[in-house]
């Protein structure tokens, strides 16, 4: 099960699939778990935890509400943290109790995954997370 994950969110998705995909295994022994260079999307475990995921910048933005931005600008995030829970709604919830700020509420994502639900905050410097069930 995956806990909490670092997710790195980029731009040149092809291209950082081939790196991570060449060097993962032989310095953590991950291997891919889904994806490919296409994108949007891959990770790589270790064991049944996962290690890393890749996601295109571009498909992030449109959630976190930065889309309008210049690809390069300061406020698009770059990595986020995710977590995955029981519920995601009352995650959200309690994030939010405890000084989060609202990105997207919660809701049902069936094009990241079948059964995906997910929502996204700030914490209260700023940073992305993502809470998620699937």
């Amino acid at each position: 099960m995956d806990a909490l994950y670092p997710r790195l969110l980029v731009g040149r998705f092809a291209e950082c699939f081939g790196f991570y995909d060449a060097v993962l295994p032989e310095l953590t022994g991950a291997t891919l778990a889904r994806g490919d260079a296409a994108g949007p999307y891959a990770s790589w475990d270790v064991g049944d935890e996962g290690l890393l995921a890749l996601f295109d910048r571009a498909a992030m933005a449109a959630v976190a509400g930065t889309a309008d931005l210049p690809v390069d600008a300061p406020a698009q995030d770059r990595a986020m943290l995710v977590g995955r829970v029981a519920d995601v709604d009352a995650g959200y919830a309690l994030c939010l109790r405890h000084g989060a700020r609202p990105v997207a509420a919660p809701a049902d994502r069936p094009e990241w995954g079948p059964t995906l639900r997910n929502a996204l905050v700030r914490d209260p410097d700023g940073n992305l997370l993502e809470l998620q069930a699937y």
